[in-house]
């Protein structure tokens, strides 16, 4: 439990110092906005590439692997069902909320939970590289193509992922790491440097959103999306992980825990970005995340009680 308690207080430090950074305004007005440009463009794609670069893929591709992107793709779909025939959001909308019901925050709080509550960092490689290869590039597509003033071909649909830096980025790594090739360390120092920037200047960039607004407001932002969101990510999901751990892929012991409490990590901060970046949904995924993230650890701790 201290682990799951030291990675959260990690997160709401620099959320909160993105928070004061707004509100003194020393970044200008547009300063959140240029942040998570940022964030995007140069620090997520060379963080990307310098994780799958190094990655071992014998831990990546595991059961875990196919159970968090079955679970994933799953609640994803849902959210996306629901929101497009029931509440009748728009496909951008609707697509960012797909991704705050199942988008994982695997990196700023997972590698620290999986080290100090899993024993190993590991465990959330698989969940990486799913997120990374495939949810992010799927995803992007669509909002691409549903945002794009333009009429879209065919050819336009699949070309879409790969003018992505996030996606490009992550195919250079994933190639390098399947070859077995190593760049010399003057080439890749510069990579693992921006990267460094990844997870701190989303957490900022998540921070100066909250100032001068009221998370939940009525009136002031999609508050049953939020809910719906919620209750997918926090409790739908890790339910169906452990269904498909359980008695799909015959998975007990540590292994089992272990896959649980990464389904219940909260909606990673990415999903904001995202939203930023395309225009739509900013305030459904900045609140989920927020709500996630405090909902997250008894949630977590539950999962500890009952598997651990």
């Amino acid at each position: 439990m201290s682990g799951v308690l030291a990675g959260f207080t990690v997160i709401f430090v620099v959320v909160f110092i993105g928070y004061v950074v707004a509100r003194t305004g020393v970044l200008g007005e547009s300063g959140g906005l240029v942040l998570g440009r940022m964030v995007f463009f140069v620090a997520t794609p060379a963080l990307l590439f310098d994780t799958l670069a190094r990655a071992d893929l014998s831990v990546i591709f595991s059961p875990t692997l196919a159970i968090t992107a079955v679970g994933a793709l799953l609640v994803g779909a849902l959210y996306l069902v629901i929101a497009l025939t029931i509440t009748k959001r728009t496909v951008p909308e609707a697509t960012i909320g797909a991704l705050a019901a199942s988008y994982v925050n695997a990196a700023n709080l997972g590698i620290p939970i999986a080290v100090y509550v899993l024993g190993d960092a590991s465990f959330v490689a698989p969940l990486l590289l799913f997120q990374i290869m495939i949810y992010s590039p799927l995803a992007l597509t669509i909002l691409d193509v549903s945002t794009s003033s333009r009429r879209t071909s065919l050819v336009g649909v699949v070309a879409a992922p790969f003018t992505n830096p996030i996606v490009l980025a992550g195919l250079a790594g994933l190639a390098l790491a399947v070859t077995g090739l190593s760049l010399p360390d003057p080439v890749m120092q510069p990579f693992a440097l921006l990267g460094g920037a990844s997870v701190p200047g989303a957490l900022l960039a998540f921070g100066m959103s909250l100032q001068g607004v009221r998370v939940l407001e009525r009136g002031a932002g999609p508050r049953r999306d939020v809910a719906l969101a919620t209750f997918l990510k926090m409790a739908v999901l890790p339910v169906l992980t452990y269904v498909l751990a359980r008695w799909v892929w015959r998975i007990d012991g540590h292994d089992l825990f272990a896959v649980v409490v990464i389904a219940a990590l909260p909606t990673a901060q990415n999903v904001f970005i995202y939203a930023t970046r395309y225009g739509r949904g900013t305030v459904l995924a900045r609140d989920t995340a927020f709500v996630t993230t405090l909902v997250s650890v008894p949630v977590i701790a539950l999962v500890a009680a009952l598997l651990a």
